[in-house]
């Protein structure tokens, strides 16, 4: 795989872009950095075209037009892997923190994250949130190198989850942040970001 030309950030189901501003403005590579906001979500606009998940695979898909490394956040990821699978010739590299859907985690002790999510998020589709899938018969067509960033003190993704992810994928290792929680990507992005950028540097 080529070193990436872009890179692509996404953020999880609150669709905060603010989230990777810590890390995206202190890595090292020389990469361009987009930060992707979801239409309909939070402060950003609609658009007629975004009416579902899919649409927003394919929305997030055209901003694919280089080579580009998705780096995602929670649900984030989720979409990361539908645009991998979607445009596999133009994505170089993923980085998942704390991906909370897209397998079965049956077993794993998984905090549903959407229990009064909608209540406390009202500007997020409903479509988004309900929005479920199993990527496990998938994820072995992903030939990317694939970092897994996780923390131990997640309840709505645990490290069990980041684990069988792991065993699914053919390329890929886990870093397991201590006291990491959820949002672990932003609290702790000053100490992520050797890491993120040794991975993105892997060809």
């Amino acid at each position: 795989m080529p070193t990436p030309s872009k890179l692509l950030f996404l953020p999880g189901a609150s669709g905060s872009s603010g989230f990777w501003t810590p890390l995206a403005n202190q890595l090292a590579s020389p990469a361009g950095k987009v930060i992707l906001g979801y239409p309909g979500f939070g402060a950003e606009p609609a658009r007629p075209d975004v009416n579902n998940f899919n649409d927003l695979v394919q929305f997030v898909a055209s901003h694919i037009d280089q080579p580009t490394a998705l780096i995602a956040q929670s649900m984030g990821g989720v979409l990361a892997i539908y645009a991998a699978l979607e445009k596999p010739d133009l994505v170089t590299h993923l980085v998942l923190s704390v991906t909370s859907g897209g397998i079965n985690t049956e077993g794993l002790d998984v905090q549903d994250w959407r229990e009064g999510f909608l209540e406390s998020n009202r500007s997020i589709p409903d479509w988004f949130v309900s929005f479920e899938s199993d990527l496990t018969s998938e994820l072995g067509r992903i030939s990317q190198p694939v970092l897994l960033l996780w923390g131990d003190a997640d309840p709505f993704s645990p490290v069990a989850v980041g684990r069988r992810i792991l065993d699914l994928f053919p390329d890929a290792r886990l870093h397991v942040v201590a006291g990491g929680g959820h949002d672990l990507a932003n609290v702790h992005a000053s100490d992520l970001l050797p890491i993120v950028d040794a991975h993105l540097s892997q060809i």
